[in-house]
């Protein structure tokens, strides 16, 4: 998200706007026709994979998955070796996998953009499917209080980067040794972020007008499995912790969710949350990223793209 500025995101969340509508209106928008997406996977995934590969049919493109078992970065080959072989047949590479140094690699010796599907350290895109979201919901972002329970991971560091740019108020609380990286936070703060992290539930959430959690062990850390939850007991987003927040507070989850560990099951399905929401606007969200990067953007249209 640093690759960002405030007034790009904006541009990206304008285009995401008439691509949703148009899409739910039926009407064709094949912006992006004869372009390829390749698709490099280290992690498993849903969201991701079906989002894209789903977004690049949608505007008339074409999407190639590249698994664990048909590419393994720095293993087959080299990164830069992959990246350079796929930019002569592909427009956009997407990348989720475990480093961030893969995906850096990965982009410095691409020629064609290169989007992070994830990795250890960040997940920009569903943050910017995240704050789309809240806009649909909340109509702004700078006066927001979202809070965060749970581990301070790679998520975090992208709402705290996301803090940056949109000036709302993120506090995470976590328990003792899970918090997020301490360079990623003095760099939020130090770029305007209002970030507070704490270890009280209720300080972060007290009149919070989001509540956001994770899962307790990601991907790459099950064998942390039961230390984690030890660790986690406490930090779980129930009913209780929910009327701590404001009483027009929503509920939000990234997905998949532990039901009964990091959130309860009648708080995910209940009232607050908007957790399939945040899912569907990653197809939205993506479609325009892609999009931005292989059209480029004009004010609020894209050159043969009317609202």
């Amino acid at each position: 998200m640093q690759n960002l500025s405030r007034k790009e995101i904006e541009e990206i969340f304008s285009l995401a706007r008439k691509l949703k509508r148009q899409q739910k209106r039926g009407i064709a928008h094949r912006l992006l026709a004869g372009k390829t997406l390749a698709l490099v996977f280290e992690k498993p995934s849903l969201r991701t994979r079906v989002s894209f590969d789903v977004g690049m049919a949608q505007l008339g493109g074409h999407a190639v998955f590249l698994g664990p078992a048909e590419i393994h970065l720095g293993v087959r080959e080299s990164a830069a070796d992959c990246a350079r072989t796929l930019s002569r047949w592909a427009d956009l590479i997407v990348v989720r996998t475990f480093s961030q140094r893969t995906l850096e690699e990965v982009a410095d010796a691409a020629t064609v953009p290169v989007i992070n599907g994830l990795t250890d350290m960040f997940h920009p895109c569903q943050v910017l499917a995240d704050c789309f979201t809240l806009l649909e919901h909340k109509k702004g972002l700078e006066k927001l209080r979202i809070a965060f329970v749970g581990d301070g991971n790679n998520m975090v560091h992208s709402w705290m980067e996301a803090a940056e740019k949109f000036s709302f108020s993120f506090s995470l609380a976590c328990p003792r040794g899970y918090e997020p990286n301490p360079d990623i936070a003095r760099a939020a703060r130090r770029n305007g972020g209002r970030v507070v992290i704490t270890h009280s539930v209720e300080q972060a959430v007290r009149s919070a007008d989001v509540i956001y959690t994770d899962v307790w062990t990601s991907m790459g850390q099950e064998g942390e499995n039961e230390s984690r939850r030890r660790a986690f007991q406490g930090y779980q987003v129930n009913e209780n912790v929910v009327a701590m927040a404001d009483k027009d507070a929503v509920v939000m989850h990234c997905l998949p969710a532990h039901r009964g560990e990091e959130i309860s099951h009648e708080t995910l399905e209940g009232p607050h949350s908007i957790v399939f929401d945040q899912a569907e606007n990653r197809l939205h969200v993506q479609k325009a990223i892609m999009v931005w990067l292989l059209k480029g953007f004009k004010g609020s249209r894209v050159q043969g793209f009317k609202g």
